[in-house]
């Protein structure tokens, strides 16, 4: 019998990325959660477009596993979709800002 050892499982998105539909000026938050820490390459697109940790863009980790990214004060060139990616792993969702329309 052949018993298999793996030194590192692979981890696997637990929970992925939802859509979300915000307010021009209101923040959109996306959390992807993995079954284990210790993923190596992490990384969030919007567009195609690496983001990195700003005033406007909060990239956070907890237990290394929960990650997050907070778009602040969102704009209508916001809209698009948004990517985590964690090594090999990729979760994608759909980020609409809605402009306030005033009332006539």
């Amino acid at each position: 019998l052949l018993s298999l050892c793996h030194a590192e499982e692979a981890a696997v998105i637990v929970s992925g990325l939802r859509s979300t539909d915000v307010f021009v000026g209101e923040s959109a938050t996306f959390t992807c959660e993995l079954s284990h820490p210790g993923v190596r390459n992490v990384q969030w697109w919007l567009d195609g477009t690496p983001l990195h940790n700003n005033l406007v863009t909060e990239i956070s980790e907890q237990d290394g596993r929960i990650h997050t990214l907070t778009l602040n004060d969102v704009a209508c060139h916001d809209s698009g979709t948004v990517t985590f990616r964690a090594g090999p792993l990729i979760s994608s969702a759909k980020l609409l800002v809605k402009g306030i329309s005033l009332p006539a």
